[in-house]
């Protein structure tokens, strides 16, 4: 739940750096997401080699504006990347690469539309590319298209080479939450924790998941391993204050609220309570 007493958004982790199925040289390329002043979502930046097999002469001129795209994406200088990206499409006009970084360009001047189209862009021109439809999954969930999300993330999945199959299976379980499948949820979620048994956002979702079935103990233990996963959130410790005061722990539910007073003090509102309840 929210500190206005709504449904808390389900937490996702995204995954935004890509690796082009034929790009033609070797890099590195690893895109650190900035932050967008959102907080409803987990953010990773994993390392994804790029690896090239000679196909497409387009993709080998291009790696280096994308190298240039990265770095000025690690700087915060997102116009210079998205010149940089430009580039990389004009030598390569099927770069997944480069929509990404494109995506990201547009996600930092919050054009949401301009986001999804170039997500969209990126899972199309790699099909098979885990991370590409990862994100695309995502960016619909987050719009509101649960349901439409879930086939995307059952892309990702069929990726042999993709490598953090916790990450789509997290965000597939958060997203089947969404859209009201909660034994689909239940189902994925526990198999990311399986994989990455410190998966926050799996963690998170099937604390949210267990509370709203009525599963206070189930929801606390989730709860509380969710807060020693990765650091807190301020939906992380509303859940976790309702928990407690729905298990009759008042003194415990007090403590959350407090946290939240000290670590995210913009998010309270004047009129909240110990209990995390106006």
């Amino acid at each position: 739940m929210d500190v206005r007493g709504r449904p808390l958004s389900l937490t996702i982790t995204t995954v935004l750096a890509v690796a082009v199925l034929a790009t033609g040289a070797c890099s590195r390329m690893t895109f650190v997401r900035q932050d967008f002043k959102r907080q409803d979502f987990e953010r990773t930046a994993p390392e994804v080699n790029v690896n090239g097999n000679g196909r497409n002469t387009a993709a080998i001129a291009a790696s280096r504006p994308l190298e240039l795209a990265r770095a000025r994406l690690m700087a915060g200088d997102y116009a210079a990347a998205e010149k940089e990206a430009l580039k990389a499409l004009k030598l390569d006009p099927k770069s997944a690469d480069a929509e990404t970084v494109l995506a990201l360009v547009a996600a930092s001047r919050g054009d949401t539309a301009e986001t999804g189209r170039h997500y969209l862009r990126a899972a199309e021109f790699a099909p098979g590319n885990g991370a590409a439809q990862n994100n695309y999954g995502v960016w619909l969930c987050r719009e509101g298209r649960a349901a439409e999300s879930l086939s995307w993330f059952e892309r990702a999945l069929h990726d042999p080479s993709y490598t953090t199959p916790a990450v789509a299976l997290a965000n597939s379980g958060s997203c089947a939450a969404r859209a009201g499948q909660d034994d689909r949820a239940r189902r994925e979620l526990r198999r990311a924790i399986e994989l990455d048994p410190n998966n926050a956002t799996a963690l998170g979702a099937l604390a949210e998941l267990e509370f709203r079935q009525g599963n206070a103990f189930e929801a606390r233990a989730f709860s509380e391993r969710r807060l020693a996963a990765a650091p807190a959130d301020p939906g992380a410790l509303q859940l976790a204050s309702q928990i407690e005061e729905k298990l009759g722990d008042r003194a415990a539910a007090a403590r959350y609220v407090q946290r939240m007073r000290a670590e995210f003090p913009q998010k309270l509102g004047s009129g909240m309570g110990d209990d995390g309840k106006r």
